[in-house]
């Protein structure tokens, strides 16, 4: 192994001997054998883009690409397909969706051999389903069609409702140029990270199958524990002590199967030498997401106790953007735990998947909504650590009150102390999930709830939050709310 595939994008490279390639091609043959139409949504940087070339070369019957792979013997080489293959950039607005839809067209058309076809060209769709039908009638097969990031021009203007729309709307009407090509069509594999309802975008095609949360294709993107010590063996060896800790960080990832590292994290970790940062998230800020939490007050600690029912996790619309569905779809929740209802359907516990999203999601809003510089929010996240590290109360009040002096509380919250409350929490919250540490609110006793737990090797902090006349320790006591820990054998606070 002379290289690691950082950034590689086609089948080609990773099949080469520089390269390690991560065999999903046993479920690629499950797909095509079983579905004609297919939606997948992950996280970015996933490996949606690397699976549809997967899939493209097993359309064109590039067989010596997969000598010793799980298809090699399954599939029928000699019977090749017309593959056109769209991968959607950014646009701002109407015009450069166009010019990026008709680039793509015209890079097909150029691939296909149709240059002499005489497509009409003067209107996208038009284009669209006369590229389709002439790849049918030259090589006398049907067409496969591959549509990367479906979504993009809907999430790169999602903050602009009214751009947003107009994207849904141009979309809308090119995605029912396949419902109306269907009879030239072998196989479609649409991916994104959103799952938009199919009444707001896919109005046309009733016939896709998600395979997002059916867990035969649960790993379909992602890495498994299997993954990492069969192909990455020299890796796991030389980085053994960390591997524990490479767990934490960047595994977690759970789409109703095995659980799953983040692929981004993982090559990269390995290639900068075993360094653990915050590779997948600083590809990419959630900025839309701080806004959404900053604008409804939203109470972090329930981010940590969020229960969600299929209908939450299914889609969202433009019109109503749900903030939980958009975190778990973009890859800052996953599943944690699934539970049957006793009247059917099921509900799913969400968490953040690792180390690597916690610390980098709470720094996030650190600096985003509490309006703290970077150093002087280290300095007050290193001093909170080690207080609570060392269960120095003293200590730690200090920082309390020397966080909560910088904070412009005036410019986040309504100038109502009832509101106040849920608003420290929250910066509390922020603060102390940053750190790394096990964090849950609405922490559920046989007695009540305990508004924040704090878990650290051997200590563990309950706390109580009031900002009215109040005795919060007294509710502590009262309620027996450490009894739940008392047999932990750690130090309760």
């Amino acid at each position: 192994m002379k290289k690691l595939p950082i950034g590689i994008q086609t089948f080609r490279d990773i099949r080469s001997d520089d390269y390690i390639y991560i065999d999903k091609t046993d479920i690629a043959f499950d797909i095509i054998q079983n579905y004609r139409y297919v939606f997948l949504s992950r996280p970015r940087r996933f490996g949606k883009s690397l699976f549809l070339d997967t899939l493209k070369n097993i359309f064109e019957g590039k067989k010596d690409l997969f000598k010793g792979l799980a298809i090699y013997d399954k599939w029928n080489w000699e019977e090749k397909y017309p593959v056109i293959k769209i991968s959607f950039g950014g646009s701002t607005n109407t015009q450069e969706l166009i010019n990026s839809i008709e680039y793509n067209l015209r890079q097909n058309e150029r691939a296909l051999n149709l240059d002499e076809e005489n497509l009409k060209k003067s209107d996208y769709a038009i284009y669209f389903a006369e590229l389709i039908e002439a790849a049918h009638s030259k090589y006398n097969q049907k067409v496969v069609i591959l549509i990367d990031e479906y979504d993009k021009a809907i999430l790169d203007n999602i903050e602009n409702i009214e751009k947003a729309h107009e994207a849904r709307e141009f979309l809308r009407g090119f995605y029912s140029v396949i419902k109306g090509s269907d009879e030239y069509i072998r196989f479609a594999f649409l991916t994104g990270v959103t799952r938009f309802s199919k009444a707001s975008i896919f109005s046309g095609l009733n016939m896709l199958t998600d395979i997002t949360l059916d867990e035969r294709f649960g790993n379909v993107c992602g890495y498994t524990q299997s993954d990492l010590e069969e192909s990455f063996k020299e890796y796991i060896e030389k980085f053994k002590p960390d591997m524990e800790k490479v767990k934490e960080w960047y595994n977690g990832y759970n789409f109703l199967r095995d659980k799953l590292y983040n692929p981004f994290d993982i090559l990269q970790f390995f290639d900068k030498g075993g360094m653990f940062k915050n590779y997948w998230f600083s590809t990419g800020t959630p900025t839309f997401l701080l806004k959404l939490i900053k604008e409804r007050n939203y109470f972090l600690p329930n981010l940590s106790n969020i229960v969600a029912d299929e209908k939450l996790l299914d889609s969202f619309d433009i019109e109503d953007i749900d903030l939980e569905v958009l975190l778990f779809q973009s890859g800052y929740l996953t599943i944690d735990t699934v539970e049957e209802k006793a009247r059917g359907g099921f509900l799913y516990k969400l968490k953040i998947p690792n180390k690597e999203v916690q610390q980098s999601f709470y720094d996030f809003i650190i600096d985003y909504m509490l309006s703290k510089n970077k150093a002087a929010s280290s300095v007050v996240q290193d001093d909170l650590y080690d207080s609570l590290i060392n269960g120095d109360m003293e200590s730690f009040k200090v920082n309390l009150i020397s966080l909560f002096a910088s904070i412009p509380y005036q410019n986040f919250v309504k100038n109502d102390i009832g509101e106040y409350e849920g608003f420290y929490a929250s910066a509390i919250y922020a603060y102390l999930a940053s750190l790394g540490f096990e964090i849950y609110g609405e922490d559920v006793t046989n007695q009540g709830r305990i508004d924040l737990t704090l878990k650290l090797p051997g200590k563990i902090y309950l706390f109580e939050f009031k900002v009215v006349d109040e005795d919060p320790l007294f509710q502590i006591k009262e309620k027996k709310y450490y009894q739940k820990y008392l047999s932990s054998g750690a130090e309760v606070y």
